[in-house]
């Protein structure tokens, strides 16, 4: 097939209507809660049409799981040369990210759609939660080879530890500590252990 006979692609996609779209999802996540949502709803409220969605997103739980992320900061992993500064590090961000009113309404919307929704929980879990656990490995890997930590630690269960406690904390604040110390101290009888 020479170059003047080969098939050019479709439209490009357009920004403008991925950001609709993601801004429709979140405005009706915040209405009608994940189980109500529909594309129809999410296409007519971004003006968009359904094709257009399903060009992106092979489903509602793909879409909303994107919307979601589209407002979460990354989380950055440091590496100060040191465990405990990497950890400190680590619960600074959390905290700037999650103790905002946008922060805190976006980890109801996860925890709230995850738990209705088997679906986008495999989902959320496999594009977004599980690239940040393996990026976190990082911090104890490094952690083990300077000997700061027992070479035996499952980095994948400090991580959910963490975040466990982490969303404990925001759920039902500590009133004697800051949320940040609170985290510290926790992740600190872990360590001892």
């Amino acid at each position: 097939m020479s170059d003047t006979t080969k098939k050019t692609p479709g439209r490009p996609r357009s920004v403008q209507s991925h950001q609709a779209m993601l801004g429709a999802t979140l405005e009706l996540l915040g209405e009608v809660g994940f189980e109500a949502i529909s594309i129809e709803a999410i296409a007519a409220r971004a003006g968009v049409g359904k094709t257009t969605i399903y060009r992106r997103y092979s489903s509602k739980e793909e879409l909303v799981a994107d919307a979601i992320e589209s407002i979460r900061q990354d989380v950055v992993i440091p590496d100060t040369g040191s465990f405990w500064s990497d950890i400190d590090e680590l619960i600074e961000n959390a905290a700037q990210i999650s103790l905002s009113p946008l922060g805190r309404q976006t980890v109801a919307m996860i925890i709230s759609s995850a738990s209705s929704n088997s679906q986008f929980a495999e989902i959320y879990w496999t594009k977004y939660l599980q690239p940040r656990r393996q990026a976190f490995a990082v911090v104890i890997e490094r952690a083990k080879a300077r000997n700061e930590i027992q070479a035996d630690v499952d980095s994948g269960l400090v991580f959910d530890v963490m975040s466990g406690i982490m969303l404990y904390a925001l759920i039902f604040p500590p009133t004697t500590e800051s949320w940040s110390q609170y985290v510290r101290r926790a992740l600190h009888l872990l360590f001892k252990g």
